[in-house]
């Protein structure tokens, strides 16, 4: 267990990771307060499950929970560096839904609603999800202790 454990968590990545995890990490707590808080600008889960089961994914409050707490708690913990490579898994797996749900029918463009900010935030997360938190990541404080 220790051994599983100690590879989810340890990254040889060093500094680089850091590029991705703040912005990314911003703008994934960002747009998960939108749907959980109705911070930002957002509707809050009410009407982001209204508009979730609107458009299939039913049922909607739940699913607006589910992905607004994946954007939400996953991006804090990018920032953090906390547990980066399951929040990257399930932020990826998020994105998937994202761009075939709703923007995949729209083209690549973001003018056209597109899936294409999407897709630059699936490649990230798998990224983090390969590479780890980098050498600035709490991940590495959590793999010291069991080693």
């Amino acid at each position: 267990m220790n051994t599983l454990i100690q590879r989810i968590l340890s990254s040889n990545a060093g500094f680089a990771t850091l590029a991705l995890r703040i912005p990314v990490g911003i703008i994934f707590a960002a747009h998960g307060a939108q749907k959980l808080f109705g911070w930002f600008g957002g509707y809050g889960l009410e009407g982001t499950g209204q508009w979730m089961a609107s458009i299939g994914l039913q049922p909607g409050y739940l699913m607006a929970l589910m992905a607004g707490s994946a954007e939400f708690f996953g991006g804090l913990a990018l920032l953090i560096g906390l547990l980066v490579r399951p929040a990257a898994v399930v932020l990826a797996f998020a994105m998937l839904v994202a761009i075939f749900s709703v923007h995949i029918g729209n083209g690549l463009f973001m003018s056209n609603n597109g899936y294409e900010f999407g897709l630059a935030l699936l490649a990230i997360s798998v990224s983090l999800a390969i590479s780890g938190g980098g050498r600035l990541a709490l991940d590495n404080r959590l793999a010291a202790m069991y080693r």
